[in-house]
């Protein structure tokens, strides 16, 4: 099988996978489209190839560019491209493409959230945040601090730890997670003269 056909082949699955994390139904995105239920249902099983005139719209109903849709190649543009993530009513942007060692994500925290007061939890590896807006309660352990615009926190995610938006208004923080053992290091040294 060639590269093409694998990438045709994958949009299908991708296309289901965004469809239900917006929790649409097939009838939704048929009225936002114009596309029939039956073609979107073959595009998402594989039964039909995908045309362009049936992924523009479905690019537009998924508010995501064409290029996502169908997972184009690489092609040298040194920007990261950000696809958010949502998990637990919260939004994981990741800023980083390579597997493994220290990653950077944008973590936005919706109003008041939890709902409820969160177990605190424990993995491996090492956690710097950076609040960029809002105010983020952080359980660590037996510490409970609230960071406010401008303020940093580093732990070992070993510690129990939980976070909190005890605010009425989005919490964003920019956060790099590694590995245990890898520690962000910030150094700051006069210019020399």
């Amino acid at each position: 099988m060639d590269d093409l056909e694998e990438t045709l082949q994958a949009v299908g699955p991708r296309l289901r996978a965004l469809r239900l994390e917006r929790g649409a139904t097939l009838a939704e995105l048929s009225g936002s489209t114009g596309i029939s239920v039956s073609t979107l249902s073959r595009l998402e099983s594989g039964q039909r190839k995908p045309t362009l005139e049936l992924l523009l719209p479905l690019a537009r109903a998924h508010q995501v560019q064409l290029d996502e849709l169908i997972d184009a190649p690489v092609t040298g543009d040194p920007r990261v491209h950000m696809r958010p993530i949502m998990r637990h009513g919260m939004t994981y942007i990741p800023l980083s493409r390579r597997p493994g060692g220290l990653q950077a994500y944008k973590q936005i925290y919706p109003p008041h959230w939890p709902e409820k007061e969160p177990e605190q939890q424990v993995h491996e590896g090492y956690e710097w945040l950076y609040v960029l807006s809002g105010r983020l309660r952080l359980l660590l352990g037996e510490h409970d601090v609230l960071l406010t615009p401008g303020e940093v926190a580093e732990f070992d995610t070993r510690t129990p730890h939980a976070f909190v938006n005890p605010g009425a208004e989005p919490a964003e923080v920019l956060a790099l997670f590694g590995p245990q053992g890898e520690r962000m290091h910030v150094r700051a040294r006069p210019a020399a003269k």
